[in-house]
């Protein structure tokens, strides 16, 4: 496979949102900086072309697509600027529509569609507000894993009969790849243990058999394994909860 026009992916390797994208890019087959550029930005430090000349939002991902072909730090105004993952998800799919990003087929491309917004819904509020400690039990993570794991095909990836990769499983593979560094290595603002007890539940309880099954076989494509620098975002995580665990420390001896 090969792109018609010239594309540079504005990215950053701590960003779920930015990985949907790679490994969309990925799962054609295309390579980086062979058949598209990738671009990193410093969310803490942006470049002050960024915003006015590829995204006003100053969110990655973002992608300029067509034009002539010319540095990533360099963007054309003939290029057309396309930013938001779930549109570039389905950009790339229509960019390759022989692909099994997006299914052909009118109702399992519903089927993808409602599998990514209940994931929105229900697992990132969630999610976050477990992570960042302003609901200190796991439990409504581990119910809103159990929701998106219902709509799971029996076996295999998230649609159909779960046998091609789609869309709908690289929106989540991002945020579960984190979750997991999140649990295992119980960084969070939560109390100090709670991280590790909802991970052994998930690695443990028969209740998440099908989820086990379907996140081992996501981190196993090569795809994932190419996009997701697991040391980089543990430390990243390790700094970004220190504090967050240490303010909790001390309001807790007072």
């Amino acid at each position: 496979m090969a792109l018609a026009e010239p594309l540079v992916l504005y990215t950053a390797k701590v960003c779920p949102y930015a990985q949907r994208v790679e490994l969309a890019l990925a799962e054609t087959g295309l390579k980086k900086d062979v058949d598209f550029e990738r671009y990193e930005i410093d969310l803490q430090n942006k470049p002050q072309w960024y915003q006015p000349k590829i995204n006003p939002a100053s969110k990655v991902p973002a992608i300029a697509y067509g034009g002539p072909k010319v540095p990533g730090d360099q963007p054309s105004p003939s290029s057309t600027k396309i930013a938001e993952s779930l549109v570039l998800l389905e950009f790339v799919a229509d960019l390759f529509p022989d692909s099994s990003l997006l299914p052909k087929d009118p109702v399992l491309r519903a089927q993808t569609r409602f599998f990514i917004d209940a994931f929105s819904t229900k697992f990132s509020p969630v999610s976050f507000a477990f992570q960042s400690g302003k609901d200190a039990s796991g439990d409504a993570l581990l119910s809103a894993i159990e929701h998106v794991q219902a709509l799971l095909a029996p076996k295999g990836f998230a649609i159909g009969d779960g046998s091609s990769v789609t869309i709908a499983d690289l929106a989540v593979a991002p945020f579960f790849g984190r979750m997991e560094i999140v649990l295992k290595n119980d960084f969070g603002g939560y109390p100090e243990g709670e991280g590790k007890k909802v991970w052994e539940t998930l690695q443990t309880d028969s209740r998440f058999e099908r989820w086990r099954k379907y996140w081992a076989d996501l981190k196993a494509r090569d795809s994932f394994k190419a996009t997701f620098d697991e040391a980089y975002l543990t430390e990243r995580f390790s700094s970004r909860f220190a504090k967050a665990r240490e303010e909790l420390k001390a309001s807790t001896a007072k």
